[in-house]
């Protein structure tokens, strides 16, 4: 088929994204020039709006296109400049390092943390103490690794296992070659509801999976994004990040758990599914054969990887270096150690997490919009006429309403620039502003898991292999997420007005954390840029 000039290009753009959704953003890109002459107040809001739609569609298409080619545009016509979008990304060079090497480093270890859940998939035969333990390991690793990173671990389980019994079941070898696991005319129909209840289980495990990661993720300064940008902004270190959160993060994380046990027993918002004996008994049969089959360097590597991870957890507990580069020594080790020394082996390692680095950066040009226009400036005085626990709480509400919506790094790195704008200009003082970073990290963290525009770790489970195999949908995401939606929030909400003010005063009278300068050292440098 023949195409015009025009009619090609129209065709190439954004690929194969919905056309309504391309017409949308034609619409945006010719509306913002326009608005930005009479009002740029108003248009710097409407950028931000439609940025937060981008995130909102990324199922139709990667945010980076659309959202790329809206913070260019704000380029061009002079809402922000390109030095600004520069200092932004250079202020957060930490994070981008974390995305780039932890992830990949963690994805030279895929074989210890794949090891790991097999066997909890194996062994536990009790549905509630398996959920409740794949929510507790989740959040563990998610407490030292990136989320992303442990839930792809977890995705490839699960794609793992599934396409074991699919194969079995349609009529091919477990371990036998290429096969269409979205395929099921071969499966045998006496085997279809076995295979329905797999997938039911599947998506309770991948759902717990996901919680799990923001139980933990939110805990330490490396289990978000927006964490280790915080934790700059507040210079504090990996230690002192844990003792300021945990008035809110260690209720959230036990009642989160409590939520898993509850939910398995009543079996409510579509939990509750049982691994079906049939598959089962596949399952055991090809870990024994899988046991009996590791040869002694395969086990002598997963020896090795317990040693790294064990080295991961000192130097990131005693912030013996920058996190990014912490994970550049465990890209070192873990290759070296297991004689990957391929170019394009390597390579693999990263193309997980530069597409999201990359979205990042765009991240970075909004807030730069978002600090030329002073967009946000309004509310952050509004809520700041608030005084004492009221002024906490309505933080973590900002910031947890927004994150439901948007992405939670985006809410997060745009109210800490705001908050730390505040502490410059000598609006709040230094002990208000260390309470107000743990309002807004755990506002960022806990409502963000209404849905999967809120967590990065969501959202890429979503638009995962494993999602259409076991029909998780984004609906489904939401009304299993629900629940847990609730009791996070509301439970965060309330440690953070009766509990954060009096336990952080504790934790100064014990001497486990200090009072802090004014400003961060770090930070007092490049605040003249603002």
């Amino acid at each position: 088929m023949q195409y015009s000039i025009p009619a090609a290009f129209y065709k190439n753009f954004m690929g194969n994204a919905p056309e309504w959704y391309k017409n949308t953003i034609f619409a945006f890109l010719v509306i913002n020039p326009i608005l930005f002459y009479f009002n740029p107040y108003l248009a710097g809001w409407v950028l931000v709006l439609e940025f937060i739609f981008t995130l909102a569609m990324a199922l139709k298409c990667y945010p980076l296109q659309p959202g790329g080619l809206l913070a260019f545009e704000a380029l061009l016509i002079g809402m922000t400049t390109p030095g600004h979008v520069k200092h932004e990304i250079t202020e957060n060079l930490e994070v981008l390092l974390l995305l780039i090497f932890m992830v990949a480093g963690i994805y030279f270890m895929k074989n210890l943390l794949l090891f790991t859940f097999t066997k909890l998939l194996i062994r536990l035969r009790s549905k509630v103490a398996l959920s409740v333990a794949f929510t507790f390991f989740s959040a563990f690793l998610s407490a030292f690794l990136d989320a992303l990173t442990v839930i792809a671990v977890i995705i490839s389980v699960s794609v793992g296992f599934y396409s074991i019994y699919h194969k079995v079941v349609s009529g091919m070898k477990a371990g036998g070659g290429d096969h269409d696991l979205s395929n099921d005319d071969q499966v045998e129909s006496m085997k279809r509801e076995d295979l329905d209840g797999f997938r039911a289980f599947l998506r309770n495990l991948m759902m717990h999976a996901g919680i799990g990661t923001a139980l933990g993720g939110v805990c330490t300064m490396v289990g978000e994004p927006q964490n280790l940008i915080i934790a700059q902004k507040a210079g504090w270190e990996f230690i002192e990040f844990v003792i300021r959160m945990s008035p809110i993060t260690f209720p959230v994380f036990f009642a989160g758990l409590l939520t898993t046990f509850f939910l398995e027993k009543t079996k409510v918002f579509g939990y509750g599914a049982q691994l079906p004996e049939s598959v089962r008994h596949i399952l055991e049969e090809y870990d024994k054969e899988e046991d009996k089959q590791r040869c002694i360097r395969e086990k002598v590597n997963l020896f090795v990887q317990c040693l790294i991870a064990l080295w991961l957890v000192v130097a990131l507990a005693f912030h013996l270096a920058a996190v990014g580069l912490i994970g550049l020594s465990v890209i070192i080790l873990a290759t070296t150690t297991a004689g990957i020394t391929d170019e394009h082996q390597i390579g693999k390692a990263f193309e997980e997490a530069l597409p999201f680095t990359a979205l990042l950066c765009v991240f970075f040009a909004i807030v730069a919009v978002i600090v030329d226009q002073g967009l946000f400036k309004p509310v952050i005085t509004a809520v700041l006429q608030y005084d004492g626990k009221m002024q906490l709480l309505m933080f973590f509400i900002a910031n947890g309403v927004l994150s439901m919506v948007s992405d939670n790094v985006f809410v997060g790195t745009v109210y800490i620039n705001e908050v730390y704008k505040a502490l410059a200009d000598g609006q709040i003082t230094r002990d208000q502003f260390d309470m107000l970073a743990v309002a807004i990290n755990t506002g960022t963290n806990l409502p963000s898991v209404a849905t999967p525009n809120g967590q990065a770790a969501f959202l890429f489970l979503l638009t995962s292999s494993i999602a259409p195999l076991i029909r998780l949908s984004y609906g489904r995401m939401v009304i299993m997420a629900f629940p847990y939606t609730i009791v996070l929030t509301i439970v965060g909400m309330i440690f953070t007005y009766t509990s954060l003010e009096s336990w952080t005063q504790n934790f100064y009278d014990w001497g486990w954390i200090e009072h802090a300068s004014s400003l961060p050292a770090a930070e007092v440098k490049t605040d003249a840029h603002h």
